[in-house]
């Protein structure tokens, strides 16, 4: 057991006041609290739960979903709104479809629509990672008017250093670096400041086949599009990294010259140029079936006994009509 683990055992046991615990664990990385979980006894877990707030638990139970199902309902509820919509998708789909409804019902009505928009998408294809955290700005607009849609985005959205821009029909047009628009003279055109030439994946697209695309940009997130080009989401360097040192596994990142502790927080490229040599070997890997679908709700995943088509029509900004999940 490492010194970092002792340190959290003997602080979680230590008889500590509330918040003199809720204090000392700040300082500790999400992570080293997710790892020492196991080692507690249940009834200490449930101290813990009481004592950290639902944004706290979102933090760390990101690493470790299993013990999600020990919290209470309505506090569970709490803190899978505030997770990372592809875990909460993760957690969603290994419970029963009523603990699941129940669950679904508790949430709000936008962080219901983030999980819409992965559900459909196997663990191995690029939908499954994509997040909604992005800016996204209409072409043709003013610069002031883009600033003023920046600041209204960015109070629920944080990932604001690229801002995408689509047309009126939520096209892809290309992406603004946030510098650029900071410094933009009011009568600047917009389309001045638009990099049109700019990395771009589809959502059906296998992550593995992704690797050796995004591997050239220095970008660090890149726009994820449907089959009719129109912007669904983002990938972060953050999350892409890490599916591909999930698939890779612990002995192959050691070969490729990973440490435990790298921080994923890099532009997309230099993430992945590090893996490479890793990723190369992987090339003959298949990619999954893709899901069935109910063709008189494309955006609804249904039995595999049932015929398939295609939900590309459908994108999340689409209304939906509440329903038992499968």
């Amino acid at each position: 057991m490492d010194i970092r683990r002792e340190e959290l055992l003997k602080l979680i046991r230590g008889g500590l006041t509330p918040k003199a615990l809720e204090e000392q664990l700040s300082n500790y990385h999400e992570n080293d609290i997710a790892g020492i979980l196991e080692e507690l006894e249940r009834p200490e877990r449930e101290r813990l739960y009481r004592i950290l707030s639902a944004g706290e638990l979102a933090d760390i139970l990101e690493y470790g979903s299993t013990y999600l199902g020990e919290l209470p309902l309505r506090k569970r509820a709490e803190v899978l709104a505030l997770m990372d919509p592809d875990k909460a998708v993760d957690y969603l789909k290994g419970l029963e479809r009523d603990k699941r409804g129940t669950l679904l019902s508790l949430l709000p009505e936008h962080v219901t629509e983030d999980i819409l928009l992965l559900w459909p998408y196997e663990e191995d294809e690029i939908g499954s990672i994509m997040t909604t955290n992005y800016i996204e700005i209409r072409s043709g607009i003013s610069v002031k008017e883009a600033m003023h849609e920046l600041v209204r985005q960015a109070a629920d959205n944080d990932n604001i250093s690229t801002i995408y821009v689509v047309d009126e029909n939520r096209t892809f047009y290309g992406a603004i670096d946030l510098k650029d628009l900071i410094i933009a003279r009011e009568g600047t055109p917009l389309s001045d400041l638009t990099a049109t030439s700019y990395p771009y994946v589809y959502a059906k697209e296998s992550i593995e086949d992704c690797v050796e695309q995004i591997k050239q940009y220095s970008e660090d997130s890149v726009p994820v599009l449907d089959e009719q080009n129109k912007l669904l989401g983002v990938i972060t360097a953050a999350d892409f990294m890490r599916v591909v040192d999930d698939e890779l596994g612990e002995d192959y990142a050691k070969l490729a010259g990973l440490s435990a502790e790298e921080d994923l927080n890099e532009p997309v490229r230099k993430s992945v140029l590090k893996r490479l040599p890793c990723c190369s070997s992987f090339s003959a890997w298949g990619s999954a079936s893709p899901a069935s679908w109910d063709s008189s709700r494309p955006w609804w995943p249904r039995s595999p006994s049932s015929s398939a088509s295609s939900p590309s029509s459908w994108t999340w900004r689409e209304t939906w009509e509440p329903s038992p999940w499968p």
